[in-house]
């Protein structure tokens, strides 16, 4: 018996997605950030109580921050829990900054929030990606084509 398998903190993945961005959005580039948190929002998130629903990013003064993540406060958090909705910082580097900055800018694109996860040194991150808005028409396609997809799987499993 491996003594180091049994003696090693079982941590479950906490992967939160945000469903309707992939829904809505075309993604050009993903990114993977930092995200600057206080000790009951990662206590919080580790219980996986936060929703990305409308979460999105914007750029001050060359830095990214993130806004609308809801991570619901701490049930043992005492007077200092935090706010659930407040602005949060984002961690990348000047170089991907430098790249998205420009993007923001040009008309009809936007960097969205598409997965807040823990990795597995125990630090949380945020999966950003720029993105253009779908239309109408496209996501109906991409619907019938779900939907497609699916009855083929069953079709498969009946055999």
């Amino acid at each position: 018996m491996d003594l180091h398998c049994t003696m090693k903190k079982e941590r479950k993945d906490i992967c939160i997605q945000n469903k309707r961005a992939s829904h809505d959005y075309e993604f050009i580039q993903k990114y993977i950030a930092g995200i600057v948190l206080t000790g009951t929002e990662i206590k919080s998130l580790r219980e996986g109580r936060a929703s990305l629903v409308d979460a999105f990013c914007f750029m001050v003064n060359g830095s990214m921050w993130a806004k609308n993540i809801h991570i619901a406060e701490y049930e043992y958090g005492s007077y200092n829990n935090h706010s659930p909705k407040r602005d949060r910082k984002l961690l990348l580097n000047r170089l991907e900054l430098n790249k998205i900055e420009p993007k923001i800018k040009e008309k009809g694109l936007a960097i969205v929030i598409t997965k807040f996860f823990i990795n597995d040194r125990g630090l949380a991150k945020l999966e950003i990606a720029i993105a253009r808005g779908k239309k109408q028409y496209d996501k109906r396609e991409d619907l019938k084509t779900k939907d497609a997809n699916r009855e083929m799987d069953r079709a498969k499993k009946n055999f």
